[in-house]
């Protein structure tokens, strides 16, 4: 697809975004809630060692579901759980102040699905994302993370959404890493995953919905930029299977990105605590939305739409859209 999707071809589509965003001033949650709605919400990004942000971020993730008395069916970890060392592995205190505390389980009773970036296959000295898989099998946790890569579907009765969690960490095409630094998937895990990838987007979607997620974009407005390995291996697959959301992180920064013609909306939320980035593209020449800000993420599933709301460290709605199961997008705000 490489030049079709061209800054030219979003600046086009950024003025019809606008035109359907409107005037006026933002609402709280930018639309009605149905009744009948579910909500994920989502964060990428937040297993800084200073946690002072990552603290602020889930305080308003926190306020946002009780203003809106909102029930959170699931969690979506979307990568870099943890930066720094994490000595104790599954049993490291972190575990308890970065995950349980900060996200409790009194407000947030429902499985919390992860995947792991980049920062978490660094060893220090020994592998992070062994002990988050080892956590996942504690008796009784919510942290969920059966395999590097896996699906599900959500929710578990008369599912709406299928999911496809899926490990981004993987070399470049010329063999090199991100930054230099060799934390990444071996070569025949990323042939296998590509494989099994490739195996169960083939399966007849059973749902109005097919979101996948990894935590490198492939596509960002951000200073990492667009992932060339991704955009090879996945990118095809989304398109051919009509993927409606790409979700992601890395990019410490929240955006919505849209494609002319391409069936896939790509959301980064990259807001959930580290140290924030400057954007390297700015959101009037690639779009509808980059903003270098802190914050989560919601995604509220109904069978008619969903709908992503990208929300700030005070859980105010910073941009909202729809999308319906035939692709239609509608900016909210």
């Amino acid at each position: 697809m490489h030049e079709s999707v061209s800054r030219r071809n979003f600046l086009r589509q950024s003025f019809a975004f606008s035109a359907l965003a409107g005037l006026g001033g933002l609402p709280s949650i930018a639309a009605p809630v149905p009744a009948h709605a579910l909500h994920l919400l989502m964060v990428g990004d937040w297993g800084y060692e200073n946690f002072e942000a990552q603290s602020r971020v889930a305080k308003a993730m926190q306020g946002y579901v009780h203003d809106h008395s909102i029930t959170t069916e699931a969690l979506l970890m979307l990568g870099d759980n943890w930066y720094g060392p994490l000595p104790g592995g599954a049993k490291d205190q972190r575990w308890q102040t970065q995950f349980e505390q900060m996200y409790p389980k009194d407000v947030f009773n429902c499985p919390a699905y992860a995947i792991p970036g980049n920062h978490d296959y660094q060893r220090m000295p020994d592998s992070k994302v062994a002990a988050e898989l080892e956590y996942a099998k504690t008796a009784g946790s919510r942290w969920t993370m059966p395999s590097l890569w896996y699906r599900f579907e959500f929710p578990a009765k008369n599912p709406t959404v299928t999911f496809i969690a899926l490990d981004s960490n993987m070399p470049f095409p010329d063999g090199t890493w991100d930054k230099g630094a060799n934390f990444t998937l071996t070569p025949q895990q990323q042939v296998d995953q590509l494989a099994w990838l490739t195996t169960e987007l083939e399966k007849p979607l059973t749902t109005p919905f097919l979101v996948v997620m990894g935590h490198h974009p492939i596509f960002s407005n951000g200073p990492h930029g667009d992932h060339k390995t991704l955009i090879r291996d996945w990118e095809p697959l989304l398109r051919k299977h009509k993927a409606h959301l790409y979700l992601a992180g890395h990019d410490h920064d929240m955006q919505h990105l849209e494609f002319e013609g391409h069936p896939t909306s790509f959301v980064l939320s990259g807001g959930g605590g580290a140290d924030l980035y400057n954007l390297k593209v700015a959101q009037a020449e690639r779009g509808p939305m980059a903003e270098k800000v802190y914050g989560f993420s919601d995604l509220e599933v109904t069978p008619e739409a969903l709908t992503l709301r990208h929300l700030d460290e005070h859980g105010q709605v910073i941009h909202a859209f729809t999308k319906k199961p035939d692709g239609t997008v509608h900016i909210l705000s």
